[in-house]
């Protein structure tokens, strides 16, 4: 018996679901506006929403007798923001972040170019395995671990007294401002802690910009008689930046807003995320809570702006 085909055009299906499908196919435009609300409304609400209600309780103010929250605008509280102790703890979280970010991307960045250049097969699921693998573990583990690396008896001292460098170990703790009685409640301690956590978020991003450096442009700068240093500078350098800065907005971002870090392992001088627990927490002074809230955003507000132009959002 011949076999007959199977019509190209489907009968109509009737009903509400049918006329629903129809109406869907027709309107492409309006099945991804329903497929995309949700997730719309979500960050609406919840994050937007959470961002302009705290912009809102910036511009509040706390009765200074009653220590009641006074909800007509002012501009008071970005005044007390801006004096001599608060701008004292906004300098020092965004000069760790930088230094943080730097010292991250000094490190990670020979590793990411032995990754891209020659690490290959099961060489290369290694390294993601090894850059990985702190990840997956539990944050305030890793952060109490160091806790207990860096004390004075943990096994970084133990190892300063073995290679006869207590002395140095020492003379670095006497420094004003990044030393202390121990590498555990130290500016320095602090430091060693944020780049060992943020470190995996450097790596893959420069990795994933030299990924993309084309092998034969080194090979000519090379046959042009450049110099591994000019070849770095002129050639390397210049298309892994976005890489480099797309890995700076984690670690950029991340320290300037952690509060768990230097509340384990550091001294008492506090950062932002710090501020922020402790105004609206035993403090209670929300308004100011909320105007250290909005340093961060505006700060990362400029800086991706400034990464967007130098294209690492590409890097991503």
């Amino acid at each position: 018996m011949p076999v007959v085909p199977a019509p190209t055009i489907l009968p109509r299906k009737g009903g509400w679901a049918g006329a629903l499908s129809d109406t869907l196919w027709r309107n492409p435009g309006l099945l991804l506006l329903i497929m995309l609300a949700p997730p719309l409304l979500w960050l609406g609400i919840v994050y937007l929403g959470s961002l302009f209600a705290l912009l809102i309780q910036s511009f509040f103010s706390i009765d200074e007798f009653s220590g009641m929250i006074n909800r007509k605008f002012t501009l008071k509280t970005y005044g007390d923001l801006l004096q001599a102790t608060n701008i004292d703890i906004i300098v020092r979280t965004v000069t760790m972040a930088a230094l943080v970010t730097l010292a991250s991307a000094a490190i990670a960045f020979p590793i990411a170019y032995f990754a891209a250049r020659y690490a290959r097969g099961k060489w290369k699921a290694l390294f993601y395995l090894g850059v990985m693998l702190p990840l997956w573990s539990s944050y305030l583990v890793k952060v109490y671990a160091w806790k207990l690396i860096l004390a004075k008896e943990g096994i970084l001292g133990w190892l300063f007294a073995k290679l006869h460098l207590t002395s140095v170990l020492d003379a670095w703790l006497s420094l004003p401002i990044v030393g202390g009685n121990s590498l555990s409640v130290s500016w320095t301690g602090t430091f060693i802690v944020f780049v060992y956590v943020w470190l995996p978020f450097m790596i893959l991003p420069v990795q994933a910009a030299l990924e993309r450096v084309p092998v034969n442009l080194t090979e000519a700068s090379s046959d042009l008689g450049a110099s591994p240093g000019q070849t770095f500078r002129n050639v390397i350098f210049p298309l892994a930046l976005p890489g480099i800065v797309a890995g700076s907005i984690f670690t950029f971002s991340l320290t300037l807003g952690d509060y768990i870090i230097p509340q384990i392992v550091g001294t008492s001088r506090l950062f932002i995320g710090q501020a922020v627990y402790a105004h609206q927490g035993t403090a209670g002074n929300i308004p100011l809570a909320a105007a250290f809230t909005v340093v961060p955003v505006v700060i990362m507000g400029f800086y991706l702006w400034g990464a967007k132009r130098m294209g690492a959002f590409d890097a991503l």
